[in-house]
């Protein structure tokens, strides 16, 4: 590892990456909407070699004991082990729970999900929203790769018809998405060195000091943080992270 990061810290001095870029461009993207013909929402989204899918899907169900009065919002993320050498079949790991974590508090702190209007009758029954995404191959930025196709998956989800206490899968309530604004972009920077970079490698993943996620909405307001890796960042480091994160997310919400 130290031979690999003394390489890595000597090409970002220089400016570029290990394949090319330099430190806050991010590979080419693509973006498929609609993959499942199941899904009330999907998308499949390919950052470089990195793919992932996301859909969701809804059900009439009880509402959590906190929030008697407001839909439920479930996010669930799985790393498969045909996606990366280091996944591992079994239980989700710490990093897919933090993938899930880091999706649903975007979306909430968001407030992208209107979910008092997702209650039918509270305490008995409201709209779950449930938001899965499987990596198809991880090689780099997977949290930011999930979290824009679930983004994309949930702007073009809609509501099916619940009528007489049934969903009709097959009829929809509404021609409105179930989320139009206030989307969430998210956006990890990482930190090596002095360096700051985005859409790392996987290399640069193994080799970073620290990572900081920002989720960010349409206004360019930060509405929710995650950070990660063992080292510390300064206050000035911070600022610059998410001066960055927020300059990249105005170019990805044209993805939306």
């Amino acid at each position: 590892m130290s031979n690999l990061r003394e390489h890595i810290l000597k090409s970002l001095e220089q400016g570029i990456r290990f394949d090319g870029r330099k430190l806050d461009e991010i590979r080419v993207i693509t973006v498929e909407k609609g993959i499942s013909k199941n899904a009330e929402g999907s998308a499949r989204v390919v950052v470089g070699d990195t793919e992932v899918m996301a859909g969701v899907k809804t059900a009439v169900e009880k509402p959590y004991p906190d929030t008697p009065d407001q839909g439920n919002l479930m996010v669930n993320a799985e790393l498969l082990p045909l996606s990366n050498p280091d996944y591992e079949s079994g239980p989700p790991s710490e990093e897919a729970i933090e993938v899930a974590r880091i999706i649903d508090r975007g979306i909430r702190e968001a407030k992208a999900i209107d979910l008092p209007k997702l209650c039918i009758t509270p305490k008995e029954a409201v709209w779950s929203i449930m938001i899965d995404v499987l990596t198809i191959n991880a090689h780099g930025s997977v949290i930011d790769a999930a979290a824009l196709a679930s983004v994309i998956a949930l702007a073009h989800a809609k509501l099916p018809k619940y009528e007489d206490g049934a969903v009709k899968y097959d009829e929809l309530a509404s021609a409105v998405p179930l989320a139009r604004k206030n989307l969430p972009i998210t956006v990890t920077v990482y930190k090596i060195g002095s360096h700051l970079f985005v859409d790392p490698l996987p290399e640069e993943e193994e080799a970073a000091d620290a990572r900081l996620t920002a989720a960010v909405i349409e206004d360019g307001s930060i509405v929710a943080l995650q950070k990660g890796g063992e080292k510390g960042i300064s206050a000035a480091e911070v600022d610059a992270m998410l001066e960055l994160a927020q300059k990249k997310a105005k170019e990805l919400r044209k993805l939306l």
